[in-house]
């Protein structure tokens, strides 16, 4: 059997009013008083008549109650939600003469907020509230710095209203209406005359919404200042006066302008916005609204943000019952007319509210100002695919029920009088309006029909409204870093930090030494304290016998107390380890032979590392034995692959990444640069080998995460990939490591995977993030960049040149298989020998344009402001598109650097800058696509002809192609620059190998001397000793080349120019083992063995064959 689970029907919730202190009356501090409760207008109850003096409180402890029924669905919830109690305070007066009845004056009121009992599981809710005084209240007068009067309440439920599911699968929409500003110029004149009503819809079910209605918006001049901090109103409390109608805990200020999801966040409308503010009427209502949204309209809303994004807020002006209520000469009664003109709405506009960043990952709010527009039914059906408006359900009501009008809903003679919002919850088919009768579609024709001609007045006011929409709880939850590091560590599980292994042959030994010494020590401590004095005085040349004699007398000693026996303990771990470690003897011997003999080696050798041992430790001077390092260091072996990649040679630089890798396998650095190069080969599988296994090393290895996510996207492994993407965002914010890059890298995962909400979300976490960043850069540096941010903010250009981001630094991989190494282009001939002299730069073109004023249509239409705008001085901030398209292109992530630049082109307005054209030249070069790769370069000359990146890859470009003259040109013209170009090393090899094809051999010496100066490789030093050995500087020659061959002694081409230098001083041996070791290496420039073979010839020797 099923046991019946008990279904709650209805809830109690339990009203007490407990006491009220700092009480003034009419008469003085004796006050005679009531407490009042009242919800929605209904009356609950009345406590009993306490007096109260200044030294006692009025002690109440009156308690009521509020019957809740869940048969009606949520709407019990949504009460409590936007509906407070109603606490009032009344004094009872003492009666008078000939008086029959008693007379009453409400001293305050204080309204409860029962939110916190749907907020979270709790089940009472105990506050102190401050009595708010009303109209004519002593409470008024109190001095300020006198204690306020207050209330202390109490609400309790017998059980939590919502328990831990439901709370899981509801949640709070919160709806502030700020103020309307810049409205039409029309309504300055008779603004105060009617009544201004915005209404939206906040769905109830997948079939059913209600439309949220705020009106009696008050019009101000603007004479009348906004506080920077407001108090928010309830949306409808019945009975309320003065202070008692605003919300004690929300006192709320606006976030700044940049941080705002509105139509006017730019800088451009900062301008607007400000004199819209403070120098024009508004309407303003600052009215809060809560609505309770269960599961399935959590689900709805969620459902239609995703298709729609936009969400409709309607504004209309109606007829006020003041003005056409009451006509003269009517004895106080409306007439027919004015019943039935009063509720006309005119002015009918709307705003369409962008949801979307409702369901970016923990976002929970969206505020900002909205334009407003001409209200269009085809519109509002295309963009949000609703039919019914919001006005029609405003015409009905207040063409049928009279508005309430005042700022204080009390009546003349103390008599409070109903002050409830005039609200409405209309509930209608989703995408269909409420049948009508035929006089509400008359209303609705006719307001529909004012649009073109007075809704059009807000567009050409341009008036805009804030708006502010809360959740309680976030759509899409964000996950925590903590949830994310295990999710990590799940896909790529963190390699145990084993201990370096402390044991091997030459540890034993070690150790053997160390205990030899200390027992050494110990002996001569033995020594001298027997024999000290004797030997100081006598000379022991004269009487050996006597040593002999110490000696019996110094084991009899040791013997006799034991100590040699100790000593010999001490040697033996370290004899043992000698013999499983070095001998690799760990089982027992087959025969005795066997064993004798391998005693006397041990023997052997251990009086012999004795000796040693003792020798360091009698020895007078010891020199110092300093560890060797080993020649060649990480960073040094990252270049030499690096150039190997310059020149085509991928296997020689595949050896260098290894060579990093033996040198130190820990480092995550090693790993993830050999996946970069893994990467550009196309061995994808061990690109994500290696990214994984840097990470692996280092779980908060940021470029390791976000590479090895790369990977993931392009396997189609999505999951995995955002889990790591996620992290790698929440490694950066938390360490500062380029958090713009991270939440730009996932923008352009979530835009393959065509999330257009995430990647959007992304995509402005990224520029805030940069913006910030830029902004610290610029405090810590001093430069004012305010108005160049500005300005470049607008028009989308962000040109600014970084020389650290490296745009040059990968060169080698544009033109892999391609590039010819230095050895190919010795000194020969060139047919086509051409001199022509450098190119000195322009200081016309370099100077920056300070015109921060120009307006932005100039900046797109003049096509030379980029050249103005030159790397020499200050220029804009780099976008974070393109700062993550160099950042993908130095590590060979093509399909999102592309992705990248492409967003770029779209946010530079189609008017991309240089540096554009630079990254994507980069990435036809990658492609090996060299025709769209030079027409870009054109583009980039043509915007800044002072960009020695362009020229650089220009020159690329022609060596490739094997233009050498034109190449020469645009090296030449590189380093004649003030600036130097990112990657100058493969410039100097290059335009070297053309001097010496040229047989201009002194240029080629000074350019790869400079080659040498800032990075010197074994093919630097080797074109400096061809160029010297063309020029018979034969000593020179040899220098270089042996600093070549230090570098790198597998380089056949090197021991061929040794063995001509050889020849050429007459060193037979020397020549022939050069000779020998470049046939040996397999060289295959068939020009330079000739010329070893001619010279061999000449000279008689160096050939072994002769």
């Amino acid at each position: 059997m099923t046991e019946d689970v008990e279904v709650r029907t209805h809830e109690t919730i339990h009203i007490t009013i407990l006491r009220a202190r700092h009480l003034k009356g009419h008469r003085g501090d004796a006050v005679t008083s009531f407490a009042k409760v009242e919800f929605d207008g209904k009356h609950l109850g009345d406590s009993a008549k306490v007096e109260t003096s200044p030294d006692a409180d009025a002690e109440y402890s009156f308690t009521t109650t509020l019957d809740c029924s869940f048969a009606d669905g949520n709407h019990i919830f949504d009460d409590i939600a936007s509906k407070p109690i109603l606490v009032t305070i009344t004094e009872v007066l003492p009666k008078e003469k000939k008086q029959k009845e008693e007379k009453s004056s409400i001293l305050g009121q204080c309204t409860i907020d029962m939110l916190p009992l749907l907020s979270n599981s709790t089940s009472n809710i105990t506050t102190s509230l401050e009595l708010q005084p009303c109209p004519g209240s002593p409470l008024e007068t109190v001095q300020p710095d006198l204690p306020k009067a207050e209330v202390d309440v109490m609400v309790a439920v017998n059980e939590a209203l919502l328990d831990h599911n439901l709370l899981q699968q509801s949640n709070i929409l919160t709806v502030r209406i700020g103020s309307l500003y810049s409205p039409p110029e029309s309504w300055t004149a008779v603004g105060t005359q009617y009544n201004y009503t915005i209404g939206l819809p906040v769905p109830v079910s997948s079939e059913k919404d209600t439309s949220l209605i705020f009106a009696n918006g008050a019009f101000k001049l603007a004479t009348e200042r906004e506080l920077s901090k407001r108090k928010m109103k309830w949306h409808s409390v019945p009975n309320s006066v003065a202070h008692s109608q605003f919300i004690t805990t929300s006192c709320t200020s606006r976030i700044p302008v940049d941080e705002e999801k509105g139509d006017f966040c730019g800088k451009t409308n900062k301008e607007q916005r400000a004199e819209a503010e403070l120098e024009k009427p508004r309407v303003t209502w600052d009215v809060e609204r809560r609505c309770y949204l269960g599961n399935e309209a959590k689900s709805e809303l969620q459902m239609r943000i995703a298709h729609t994004r936009l969400w409709p807020v309607e504004i209309m002006r109606t007829t006020s019952a003041q003005v056409k209520g009451i006509g003269p000469g009517t004895g106080g009664k409306k007439d027919k007319s004015s019943s039935d003109d009063d509720g006309q709405v005119s002015f009918h506009g709307i705003a369409y509210v962008d949801l979307a960043p409702l369901l970016y990952p923990g976002v929970k709010s969206v505020a900002g100002a909205f334009k407003l527009h001409a209200f269009s039914e085809s519109e509002l059906l295309e963009k949000v695919k609703r039919k019914s408006a919001i006005a029609d359900s405003v015409a009905r009501v207040q063409s049928s029920t009279s508005r309430v009008t005042g700022s204080s809903p009390v009546q003349k003679g103390g008599k409070a009088q109903a002050g409830k919002e005039p609200t409405v919850a209309v509930p209608s088919k989703k995408g269909s309006g409420v049948k009508q009768s035929e006089s509400s579609a008359e209303i609705g024709e006719s307001v529909h029909a004012a649009v073109n001609t007075e809704g059009t007045a807000y567009k050409d006011a341009n008036s805009f409204v804030y708006l502010e929409f809360l959740l309680a709880t976030p759509m899409v939850p964000r996950r925590e870093p903590e949830d994310l590091a295990e999710l990590v560590r799940e896909y790529i599980p963190p390699r145990p930090q084993f201990k370096r292994a402390v044991g091997g042959a030459q540890k034993a030994i070690e150790d053997y030494h160390s205990q030899l010494s200390s027992v050494a020590v110990m002996v001569l401590d033995e020594f001298r304290d027997a024999f000290g004095p004797d030997v100081f005085e006598q000379d022991s040349g004269q009487y050996p016998e006597m040593h002999q004699d110490r000696k019996r007398q110094l084991l009899y000693q040791l013997n006799s107390s034991g100590k040699y026996f100790a000593f010999k303990e001490q040697l033996k771990h370290s004899i043992v380890k000698i013999v499983r470690e070095k001998y690799m003897k760990t089982t027992t011997f087959q025969n005795k032979d066997d064993l004798q003999q391998f005693l006397s080696e041990l023997y052997v050798y251990l009086v012999d590392e004795m000796h040693l041992a003792l020798q360091k430790v009698l020895s007078v001077e010891t020199e110092e034995t300093s560890s060797v390092e080993p020649f060649l260091n990480s960073s040094q072996l990252k270049m030499f692959a690096e150039e190997a990649e310059v020149n085509g040679d991928l296997a020689a630089a595949s050896k260098y990444y290894q060579e990093r890798l033996a040198l130190d396998e820990k480092n995550p650095d090693h790993w993830f640069d050999f996946g970069s190069f893994s990467l550009l080969i196309g061995n994808n599988t061990k690109a994500k080998e290696c990214f994984k296994e840097a990470v692996s090393l280092q779980q908060s290895y940021i470029d390791g995460l976000l590479m090895y996510g790369i990977m993931c996207t392009i396997e189609e492994s999505y999951i995995e990939a955002e889990a790591v993407f996620e992290r790698a965002t929440s490694l950066a914010e938390a360490n500062l490591q380029s958090p713009s890059l991270a939440w730009m890298i996932l923008a352009l995962f979530y835009d393959i995977q065509g999330n257009e909400i995430r990647a959007e979300h992304s995509y402005s976490e990224a520029s805030k993030l940069n913006k910030t960043s830029q902004q610290t850069t610029d405090k810590n540096s001093g430069a004012p960049t305010e108005k160049q941010d500005s300005k470049h903010f607008l028009v989308g250009h962000d040109s600014d040149l970084n020389a650290a981001t490296g745009t040059g630094s990968n060169v080698r991989t544009q033109i892999t298989g391609s590039a010819k190494s230095i050895s190919t282009v010795k000194g020969t001939k060139s047919t086509g020998k051409k001199e022509t002299g450098r190119v000195k730069s322009s200081t016309d073109n370099s100077v920056v344009s300070n015109d921060l004023d120009e307006k932005p249509t100039e900046m797109a239409e003049d096509p030379n402001l980029h050249q103005k705008q030159s790397i020499m001085g200050n220029s804009p901030t780099e976008s974070v598109f393109l700062q993550a398209a160099k950042w993908l292109l130095d590590r060979k992530a093509l399909r999102f650097a592309e992705n990248a630049l492409s967003h770029e082109l779209l946010s530079s307005l189609g008017n991309p800058n240089a540096e554009y054209y630079i990254a994507l030249a980069r990435l036809n070069m990658m492609r090996k696509d060299y025709q769209d790769a030079n027409k870009n370069l054109e583009s980039s000359i043509s915007l800044n002809n002072e960009h020695p990146d362009a020229w650089s890859m220009k020159g690329h470009l022609n060596y490739v192609a094997g233009n050498f003259v034109e190449a020469r040109d645009c090296y030449e013209r590189t380093l004649a620059f003030v600036t130097d170009a990112s990657e100058t090393h493969a410039i100097y090899l290059r335009l070297g190998s053309i001097y010496l094809q040229e047989e201009q051999f002194s240029n080629a010496k000074r350019i790869f001397l400079l080659a040498c100066k800032h990075s010197p490789t074994c093919l630097s030093w080797f074109g400096v000793g061809v160029a010297c050995y063309r020029l018979g500087e034969i000593e020179e020659a040899e220098d270089a080349l042996a600093e070549a061959n230090i570098l790198n002694n597998k380089n056949a081409e090197v021991w061929a120019y040794l063995s001509l230098v050889c020849l050429k001083t007459n060193r037979r041996l020397e020549a022939e083992q050069s000779y020998k070791n470049a046939i040996k290496l397999g060289i295959t420039d068939e020009e330079i063995l000739n010329e070893v073979h001619q010279l061999q010839t000449v000279v008689g020797f160096g050939n072994p064959s002769f």
